[in-house]
């Protein structure tokens, strides 16, 4: 029976490389410290894999407030309370900015081979498997637009820098 299956498995990808299906790029990240709004802190790592030649992603990882964010999608999320986050959606591109002030310039990111933007569920402790909040986050192995070493944004918490790989599917 393994035997079969080996061989199922192995013309299936000679299969799917034959027919030009595409690879997923892989990406991991941690980050300590994201922040910037008026209230609020965040720690967030995490990885998966994404297309988006075909809208695909399988993403997640753990999350943290570290500091009360009462504005936003998380806002209600408290110092200390989180767990983690999953993946709800590929985006295309998500504007953004780092501090929420009116005099900041509303900025965009575009999902390509070294940025993934995401909606994304948030859990805290207790909530069991219903979602605690949902905001988009933007993971880039390169500078966001306009803010020089920063790669990171969570919606309504902020930016920062982050350790990221990004795993190369069809570059």
């Amino acid at each position: 029976m393994k035997k079969y299956f080996w061989v199922f498995i192995t013309l299936s990808g000679l299969f799917a490389l034959a027919m030009g299906v595409q690879a997923q790029t892989g990406f991991g990240f941690n980050s300590s410290n994201i922040a910037g709004f008026p209230t609020g802190a965040a720690e967030l790592t995490g990885g998966g894999a994404y297309n988006p030649a075909t809208s695909f992603i399988h993403s997640g990882g753990g999350f943290r407030c570290l500091a009360s964010v009462q504005q936003g999608p998380l806002n209600g999320c408290l110092a200390g309370q989180g767990i983690r986050w999953d993946t709800a959606a590929l985006l295309s591109s998500a504007p953004f900015k780092c501090t929420g002030a009116n005099s900041e310039p509303l900025q965009t990111a575009n999902t390509s081979a070294n940025t993934v933007v995401l909606v994304a569920d948030f859990y805290r402790q207790g909530d069991g498997n219903e979602e605690s909040f949902t905001a988009k986050m933007i993971v880039s192995e390169a500078d966001l637009p306009g803010h020089p070493g920063v790669n990171i944004w969570i919606q309504g918490v902020g930016c920062g820098s982050a350790i990221i790989n990004f795993s190369p599917g069809n570059r």
